[in-house]
């Protein structure tokens, strides 16, 4: 069937109906998700996904890394596919809508040429990509990074979570490893639909924008050593404790803003903690950074560090770190 005239229109409130009924698998905090990659929600949610797409009258494909490829034919299904998608898989303390819109609005393409009757001359694949979040296993964009050959297979699956888990045995618990090569598969073209996990969009009253340049990322760990001691008997001119540095440079919002200078989103100082839990004993503190800056800038900035940054030592020489005086 083909058509003519007025631009096709989507079913608005099933692509509504089908996002938070996912995210009834694996509910986080404030109305999110927490379905992190790999585990029992993921595996659910990947389940729910699948089934809705067989439904629609395709077929799934599933790569080494366990990335989902739901193929709708064409007319011409020797010509190479139309790829949409984005990834089911979320933060900790994720929102409903990052990846799963992605995903589910290429669905809710294909539920409507089905429903119009509309053939396409190419196919059409909704992607799935595994651990795009990186919130459990590091680093993020894992399956699409292997597809794309910046990574081996070999070291996606050795990829380890907090608890020592692997990346590639935490695929086969789960039963969604699959025999085909990643990265064999061609591709006419992309699209992804995201939202925008920023607040431009809103402030400026516009419903759509469209992505201009992608942001470099540099993520470093810092262990800040001081001097561990008991803090009931140790003076404090004669403390060299680790936290309070972490406080005063990693703290400092518009310190870093003045030398991160540029127009888009700059460091993110993403997490801390320390070695032990004494409320009497003075301990390490380890913190991370994620420095993001469009092209090399991030690289540029923090250059400086590379090599010597995991054991800066908690005095206030740790400012005359070159690179990273702005960071901190």
């Amino acid at each position: 069937m083909a058509v003519t005239g007025d631009n096709l229109r989507i079913n608005g409130d099933r692509l509504w109906d089908s996002i938070h009924e996912l995210a009834e698998i694996g509910p986080g905090i404030a109305g999110g998700s927490n379905r992190q990659t790999l585990t029992d929600d993921d595996k659910q949610g990947r389940e729910l996904f699948q089934r809705w797409c067989t439904d629609a009258g395709m077929s799934m494909g599933l790569d080494q890394m366990g990335t989902m490829f739901a193929r709708r034919e064409g007319e011409e299904p020797g010509l190479d596919p139309v790829y949409i998608g984005s990834h089911l898989d979320t933060q900790p303390t994720g929102g409903r809508y990052d990846g799963v819109l992605g995903v589910l609005s290429g669905l809710e393409v294909i539920r409507t040429l089905n429903e119009l009757g509309i053939k396409t001359r190419r196919p059409i694949v909704v992607v799935n990509w595994t651990n795009e979040e990186g919130a459990r296993f590091a680093p993020a964009m894992l399956a699409s990074g292997v597809f794309a050959g910046v990574h081996t297979l070999d070291y996606a699956y050795g990829r380890k979570d907090p608890d020592g888990k692997t990346f590639g045995d935490e695929l086969k618990r789960i039963g969604w490893v699959g025999d085909e090569l990643v990265g064999s598969r061609k591709m006419h073209s992309y699209f992804e639909y995201h939202i925008e996990q920023g607040p431009i969009l809103e402030a400026e009253n516009k419903t759509i924008g469209i992505v201009t340049a992608a942001m470099g990322q540099r993520w470093y760990e810092l262990t800040f050593e001081g001097v561990e001691s008991h803090a009931g008997p140790t003076p404090m001119n004669r403390r060299k404790d680790a936290l309070p540095i972490v406080a005063r440079h990693g703290g400092g919002r518009d310190r870093r803003s003045q030398v991160w200078h540029h127009d888009g989103p700059a460091e993110l100082t993403g997490g801390v903690r320390h070695d032990r839990f004494e409320h009497r004993a003075i301990p390490k503190v380890d913190m991370q950074v994620d420095g993001a800056a469009k092209g090399d800038r991030v690289h540029r900035s923090v250059s400086g560090c590379d090599g010597g940054v995991q054991n800066i030592h908690a005095l206030e020489e740790v400012h005359d770190l070159h690179g990273f005086a702005g960071i901190m």
